[in-house]
């Protein structure tokens, strides 16, 4: 590079000065002193030209010697890095030389521990043989010396033989087997009776109130002037539109509305209240409250529906069937309001679901909807657990729910778990003290029936229906029925009662024998 500028230079110096010399020509007067000027400048120029090539030749070999220091610096680092990955592999390489080695020498020690076993081995089973030959041909001598003694063959003795213990098995078997039903039954009652009582006791429940009749109060006795109306014409037009007989007696600030249906006779109280609050009760304005008042209570129906389902946790029923449920609010069964009936069997089916270990939620629902078929809107010839099993399928409920909707009352066979447990929960429901009202003539003479029955057996002494006819306690005389007779009496009883009466629940028969000997002493 040095050598390069320096020519530059002098070139440019020396052009300079031809310039310089030509234009000194051309000034003819200063030529000279511009000559020597010229000469001078050319030579500082050059002198200064000399000295910065210098310092840049200085500064360059500085920066080469400087680069090529830091350039054997990091050779050498690499140099470095790859003698100690070299030295580490070698290290490896060594360890696992090492380690080789080792592994070779275990190996030949084991091969020489094999060898040995081996050769020990063939010799225990030369002697094992030998034994072998021994014994069999000892045992073929016994044989031989049993048939002698006993007359009989081998293979005669071996079915005599297995004969005997087929049969001691089979006897062994027997008993064992009737030991193992005995443990089951009695586990199995057991079990299923902690498994109802847990849920009846989780149980809480309400008594029935249900009637057919509702008493509507007055002020005084002038409004049922203007409820019977002229000649009686507000009270026809009334029992007219809803259906409902209307007592107007001498029972003070009262008047009694009779209907075996619960709408009905909600909707003449309501369309009632309504007529004597407005004040204006005459034919057409009877009409016209009656219609608004059954709209209305169409519409408390579905609200009930909802909050029920709501209340029990049962999501995505279909919207009449919603409606089904809110209408048993006003419909009773043996004087057991059906919702309420309804609730209590839903909750206990979840109760005895999550007991047993089923689906809880699934329980429940079929538990409310078991009874959708007495609430129809029109009649039908169906029985109510078949009818509410084609209302539960038309309205795509689960196949297990339909199920147990018509098998509550054994209409149709039993294809899942829920469907037994719905019928308990049902019973349970029905059966319990306090849940059904009946008529007091009716539930006298079922009474008299259940001890008349027990009255037509032979060696009867007394007889009583207590605990509401859930129990028939039977004495006996001892002289004509023995102890063993007792149980068959206690038997025959129960069967004529089952065959013979309705009843809910079940009765419970107990014949008691007692021997009793009296001396006098004078």
């Amino acid at each position: 590079m040095i050598d390069y500028i320096l020519p530059v230079i002098v070139g440019i110096a020396i052009g300079l000065a031809i310039g310089y010399i030509i234009a000194k020509v051309l000034e003819k007067t200063k030529a000279t002193k511009i000559l020597r000027n010229t000469k001078k400048e050319a030579t500082a120029i050059l002198k200064e030209a000399r000295i910065e090539a210098e310092i840049l030749k200085k500064d360059k070999i500085l920066q080469a010697k400087e680069k090529f220091i830091e350039l054997k610096s990091e050779h050498e680092k690499v140099i470095i890095a790859r003698d100690k990955k070299i030295a580490d592999a070698e290290k490896r390489i060594r360890d696992k030389e090492s380690q080789v080695s080792q592994e070779l020498d275990k190996n030949r020690k084991l091969n020489k521990e094999i060898v040995l076993k081996i050769n020990d081995y063939d010799k225990k089973v030369e002697y094992l043989e030998r034994r072998t030959d021994e014994v069999d041909k000892l045992h073929r001598k016994q044989v031989e010396n049993l048939e002698v003694i006993s007359g009989l063959s081998a293979d005669d003795a071996k079915k005599e033989l297995v004969k005997s213990l087929k049969d001691e098995a089979k006897s062994d078997a027997m008993a064992l087997i009737q030991d193992t039903i005995e443990e089951a039954k009695l586990t199995a009652q057991q079990e299923a009776r902690k498994v109802i009582l847990n849920t009846i006791q989780r149980v809480g429940v309400e008594q029935t109130v249900e009637n057919c009749v509702s008493v509507f109060n007055i002020e005084s006795d002038d409004v049922k002037g203007r409820i019977i109306g002229r000649e009686g014409r507000n009270i026809r037009a009334l029992e007219a539109e809803t259906g409902v007989e209307i007592i107007v007696d001498d029972t003070p600030e009262a008047i009694i509305l009779s209907c075996f249906d619960p709408v009905r006779r909600e909707i003449a109280r309501l369309a009632l209240h309504k007529l004597v609050t407005d004040g204006r009760i005459h034919p057409a304005r009877i009409e016209e409250v009656v219609k608004k008042t059954e709209k209305q209570l169409q519409q408390e129906i579905i609200e009930v529906g909802k909050r029920t389902v709501i209340e029990l946790g049962i999501h995505g029923l279909h919207p009449e069937l919603i409606k089904t449920i809110g209408r048993m609010k006003y419909r009773s069964s043996y004087g057991q309001n059906l919702l309420q009936h309804s609730r209590e069997v839903a909750n206990l089916c979840g109760l005895m679901a999550a007991e047993l270990g089923l689906n809880a939620k699934l329980a429940k629902r079929a538990g409310l909807l078991h009874d959708i078929g007495k609430v129809p809107e029109s009649e039908s010839e169906l029985p109510h657990a078949l009818l509410g099993m084609k209302w539960a399928e038309k309205y795509n409920e689960n196949a297990e729910i339909c199920n147990a909707i018509g098998a509550h009352h054994d209409e149709i066979e039993m294809t899942t778990l829920i469907a037994p447990i719905v019928q308990v929960c049902d019973a349970i429901s029905g059966a319990r003290p306090g849940a059904r009202r009946q008529v007091l003539d009716s539930y006298i003479q079922r009474l008299k029936d259940l001890e008349d029955i027990a009255f037509g057996f032979t060696g009867v002494q007394k007889a009583y229906a207590i605990q509401a006819g859930r129990e028939l306690r039977v004495i006996v005389e001892s002289e004509k029925v023995s102890d063993a007779k007792a149980g068959e009496l206690s038997f025959n009883i129960s069967q004529k009662i089952q065959n013979d009466m309705t009843y809910p629940g079940q009765v419970r028969v107990t014949v008691i024998r007692e021997t009793r000997i009296v001396n006098i002493a004078k």
